[in-house]
């Protein structure tokens, strides 16, 4: 089971407007107060919508309605609701698979590397809540091949965390028993992020990811002496 194939059931804080408005990381359009240019405020209300209502509940019009803009005028610049969902997706899963080539490809030992990773997946989550939201809800709703798309892009953002932990597993840095499963803990932690995440609160992003990057390597083990003497499992 992969990120893209679990359910996110039991989440049930969706970012509200206002604070998307507070949140100085929101991308341009009409929820940030920032210039932009008609495709990406329609983009921005269909995100907003998405989140807040979901994608099967909201209309074209609605989205028009967000931006002022009726009838066939909305055509001119998107051609379906579907379109824009797949945007958004594939947007975000291309910029959580730039982000964590760059932190891999910043070296250093795989204790370092794992840290880094967590890092940027918990701050993209802090920062971007309603990409996030949407993109680990609406999986279903993505019709193919973009689904299957999208499913091997998160494969492969999955598959460089179960690596790491193999790697550590294999020089006796972690004593995680499953790289897996462990792969998946470190993962829920970030995406959970998005569901709770305050950015008019006292901690900022960059904070809160070297944190919980530290919660990860000590839940792996990472320093325990006895590591080298627990079973391991495939």
């Amino acid at each position: 089971m992969t990120l893209g194939e679990r359910s996110t059931g039991g989440r049930t804080h969706v970012p509200s407007a206002a604070e998307r408005q507070a949140d100085p990381a929101a991308p341009p359009g009409r929820s940030s107060g920032r210039p932009s240019d008609r495709h990406g405020e329609i983009l921005d209300a269909a995100l907003e919508l998405f989140a807040t209502i979901g994608y099967r509940a909201t209309t074209m019009s609605q989205i028009g309605d967000r931006i002022g803009i009726r009838g066939p005028s909305l055509y001119k610049h998107v051609h379906s609701k579907q379109e824009m969902l797949v945007e958004i997706m594939a947007g975000m899963m291309e910029e959580l698979l730039r982000r964590q080539r760059a932190a891999l490809d910043a070296g250093g030992d795989v204790r370092e590397r794992l840290e880094r990773i967590t890092a940027v997946h918990v701050q993209y989550h802090a920062e971007h809540r309603y990409e996030a939201f949407v993109g680990h809800r609406e999986i279903d709703s993505l019709e193919e091949p973009e689904r299957s798309r999208i499913l091997d892009l998160r494969r492969e953002y999955e598959s460089r965390f179960r690596e790491l932990v193999q790697e550590g597993r294999e020089h006796d840095v972690f004593g995680a028993s499953s790289d897996r499963w462990a792969s998946y803990a470190i993962l829920d932690m970030g995406i959970g992020v998005s569901a709770w995440y305050n950015p008019s609160g006292s901690v900022g992003p960059d904070e809160l990811a070297a944190t919980y990057a530290e919660f990860a390597v000590r839940m792996l083990g990472a320093g325990d002496p006895t590591i080298s003497a627990r079973p391991r499992e495939a």
